[in-house]
């Protein structure tokens, strides 16, 4: 499937700013991926209206009090997101990391 026009247009503005102006501001992002690389990531598999606002959503809770850690993408869009209320697409708290499987528990061996 190719993307849209829009899709890709996000992408190249994206990428422009992380060849760009990320590198003045400086690598301060909290989340593993970066805020930038998120967005990109949420665009491109959600479209450009849900996409965006789980980016922005990201943005606003990566200041000082805001999350940090692993944050993924979500594989599907959050129940109840629709256009109209375009802030239900966000996270506005909170991460979306991945499970911890069984085997990345370490435990005594007492």
């Amino acid at each position: 499937m190719m993307p849209s026009p829009v899709r890709k247009a996000a992408h190249w503005a994206i990428r422009g700013y992380q060849l760009s102006l990320s590198g003045l501001v400086g690598r301060q992002c909290r989340h593993l991926p970066s805020c930038s690389e998120y967005t990109d990531e949420a665009i491109q598999r959600h479209g450009f209206w849900p996409g965006g606002w789980m980016g922005l959503a990201r943005i606003c809770r990566c200041g000082p009090f805001g999350t940090h850690g692993i944050d993924l993408v979500p594989e599907t869009l959050p129940e109840g997101a629709a256009w109209y209320k375009p802030w239900a697409y966000g996270r506005w708290r909170g991460v979306n990391a991945p499970p911890i499987s069984c085997e990345a528990v370490e435990t005594d061996g007492g």
